[in-house]
């Protein structure tokens, strides 16, 4: 049976910390600390195993926190098959502060990857490809990889005729690009920095899709943070405003998108059925403290409201 795979060079974990208000240069005492999946592409198995989709996760893990990352992703139903490196997974700190709306993410690179494991991982992602259905793959690259690994692992999957989800930020954003991965979700500050210049409208976003889209033959779903979105597609192009719920922590909304996305590909639906899916899941993640925690309850409550405006109107 086909199967969504899930590519994560540079696993993480996330640690959310909930503080009343940052105060430079003294003791802060939280009032809530939270563990949860990091990793934009193991975000999105996360995701999709908690609304009952099953999905292979591939990629680089070490030590304790990379068994704790395999832990989580297995209460979800989820199968891993990570390639142990040298190092330890990575974990993410992500502050969130009562007084202010949004939350601050500190990043460390923890992992070491030798030439030996990048084989090995290409030799696993090549034989889940024989039964893939889609392949999300993204996020930064731990030391030892280099950008033209995603260029590769797309072109693995074209060569297969397996769709492919892409979600990274320069540089591994363009050189991915080239490799023309079927969709890719850039927020406003990575097309920004992919197209040279700021975006900060939906007129300079969809101006921006449509030069990718052209170039490539790729489509880009872009979010752009409180003004909701816009997917711009071959022939033609969506605004999907944001859902109206209170935001405790945004993290892992863009990879809830990408599990939207990559759920209607594997079911073989209408791209518009996985971007009504991946917005409601998005907003449903920011009603908990968790990356990428969702209740899928959440999500069959949302879904209905997702609106999908055409472009230009």
């Amino acid at each position: 049976m086909p199967t969504i795979v899930t590519l994560t060079p540079n696993t993480t974990l996330d640690h959310t910390v909930i503080i009343p208000s940052f105060v430079h240069l003294k003791t802060i005492r939280s009032t809530g600390s939270f563990f949860s999946m990091g990793g934009k592409p193991t975000d999105a198995s996360f995701i999709l195993g908690t609304l009952g989709i099953p999905s292979l996760a591939l990629g680089c893990a070490a030590g304790a926190i990379g068994r704790k990352v395999e832990d989580l992703l297995h209460e979800r139903g989820v199968t891993t098959d990570f390639i142990e490196v040298n190092g330890e997974t990575r974990i993410n700190t992500i502050i969130v502060c009562e007084d202010v709306i949004g939350q601050t993410t500190l990043t460390v690179n923890t992992l070491d990857v030798l030439p030996e494991h990048v084989e090995a991982l290409k030799r696993r992602y090549a034989e889940a490809l024989e039964d893939a259905s889609v392949v999300v793959m993204g996020g930064t690259l731990p030391r030892g990889v280099t950008p033209e690994f995603y260029a590769e692992c797309i072109e693995m999957a074209r060569a297969r005729h397996v769709p492919t989800v892409y979600d990274a930020a320069e540089p591994n954003l363009s050189i991915g690009l080239a490799a023309c991965p079927t969709y890719i979700k850039p927020n406003e500050a990575e097309l920004g920095q992919l197209m040279g210049q700021t975006i900060e409208s939906f007129e300079e976003a969809f101006a921006a899709g449509r030069q990718i889209l052209e170039q490539y033959g790729t489509a880009p779903i872009i979010t752009l943070g409180p003004q909701g979105a816009l997917a711009v597609l071959p022939d033609r192009a969506y605004r999907i405003p944001p859902l109206p719920v209170e935001v405790v922590s945004a993290g892992g909304a863009g990879d809830a998108v990408l599990a939207g996305i990559t759920a209607s590909l594997h079911r073989g639906q209408p791209i518009e059925d996985g971007l009504r899916l991946g917005f409601a899941a998005a907003a449903a993640t920011c009603l908990l403290p968790g990356t990428a925690d969702v209740r899928a309850a959440d999500v069959e409550r949302l879904l209905p409201q997702v609106a999908l405006i055409p472009y230009p109107g």
